[in-house]
Parts: structure tokens; sequence; C-alpha cells
């Protein structure tokens, strides 16, 4: 279990560190119904980590079993995948980068946030937590790790759950810290956003470009 919880972590931080979900949860956070629509979103950001990374493990799990001393092509053939679609996803992130002196842009549903309930923010937390195809990505390879390790049903939980943890806390803790203390917490929610809007693509870039290499690394390593 040990091996599996090491290999799943570059993956979780990969979710984690999201500035879109984390820039929506603040907008959330800064609008009028900020308590109802936030933990609506988080609420549906976890939803979506957990059932992505559950069905592609349960997917996994089908690949026959071989000698942990003998290559893997199965394995190793879909890592290099994952791994070069990942690096696909930061030329994109690279190009998509603001110029100096250029204000990055929002998402356009984002400009609708103010007028959000939390039905729909816990649709809008699902969505970009299991169908945005960056995280399906992380938790195609989540899966692929969890699935392939010969692990027990209560292994399995607790590594999925190692992952939710993780993977979910950067939208958390800024939800619980509001919800705890909101009025102190406001300036720095914004400035964190502002931040963020400008170095989104820019982080991301850098943070695929990181976790494709390893992934490659490992798939070169199965075969």
């Amino acid at each position: 279990m040990g091996s599996a919880m090491g290999d799943i972590l570059p993956l979780a931080l990969g979710v984690a560190i999201s500035p879109v979900p984390i820039i929506a949860a603040i907008l959330m956070l800064l609008s009028p119904k900020a308590k109802g629509t936030s933990v609506g979103f988080l609420i549906g950001w976890v939803l979506g980590i957990v059932i992505a990374v559950t069905l592609f493990t349960l997917l996994a799990s089908v690949i026959p079993e071989q000698d942990p001393d003998v290559s893997k092509p199965i394995t190793g053939t879909i890592k290099l995948l994952l791994g070069a679609a990942l690096l696909f996803l930061v030329v994109r992130q690279w190009r998509s980068r603001p110029k100096s002196g250029e204000t990055a842009a929002l998402p356009k549903w984002m400009s609708a946030i103010d007028t959000m309930t939390a039905g729909r923010g816990l649709v809008i937390g699902f969505l970009l937590s299991a169908v945005n195809p960056k995280n399906l990505l992380m938790a195609v390879g989540a899966g692929l790790i969890i699935g392939a390790a010969g692990l027990s049903g209560g292994e399995v939980a607790i590594v999925i759950v190692v992952f939710t943890l993780i993977a979910a806390s950067t939208v958390a803790i800024p939800v619980i810290a509001y919800l705890l203390a909101s009025k102190r917490m406001a300036a720095p929610l914004e400035a964190l956003r502002t931040w963020l809007v400008q170095n989104n693509a820019t982080v991301m870039a850098l943070l695929l470009l990181v976790i494709g290499v390893v992934v490659i690394g490992k798939g070169i390593a199965n075969f």
C-alpha cells in the first residue's frame, strides 16, 4: 500500500493545485450567497474526485495480474499515453498564458457566480473535478496505480481517501476558513484570487510538465 500511496501523491497534488476551481471557490465565498454556494461547490468537488478515481480503479483492476518482476506492457502503454496527454495540455496551457501587461480572462460561466444556488454550485464542482480533462487524466493515472497494486478492499479505500483529502484540500481549506472567520478572510481571499487569475496558465503548465514527465518515466519502467 505504501508504494501505491507514494505513486498517487503527485497526481493528487496535480488536482489540488488547480487554479480554476480555487478561483471559483473564492468567487463564491465573496458572493452574496457565499455559504450555500461554496458548501455546495465543495461537496460536488469531493464527490467528483471520489467517483472518478473509484471508477478508474475498478476499471484498472480488471487488467490481468502479472509477476511483479516481469514487464507490464499494458500498464506501461497506458501510462505513456497518459503522460503524452499531460504534455499536450502543457503546450495548451503555456500558449494560453497572458502576455506581458495583459490581464488574464476568467471563464465566462464565472460571471454568473453571484446568482448561483447551492445546487448549481454542487454541479459545477462535480464537473470541474470529474469531467475536466486535466483532472480526469489525474484520476485515470491514480485509478491505474491503485487498481493494479493488488491491494485489499480496505487498502484501496484508504488510498482513495488519502488521494481525495489531498486533491480536495485547496478548495476545502478556504471554504472552511471562510465559514469560521468570514470577515477576516475576505481580503486574503481577494488577493489570492487576483494572483491565481493572472498566473493560472503558467502554474498549470509547470505542474503538468512535472507530472507528465514522472508518469512517462513510470510507464517506461513498466517495459
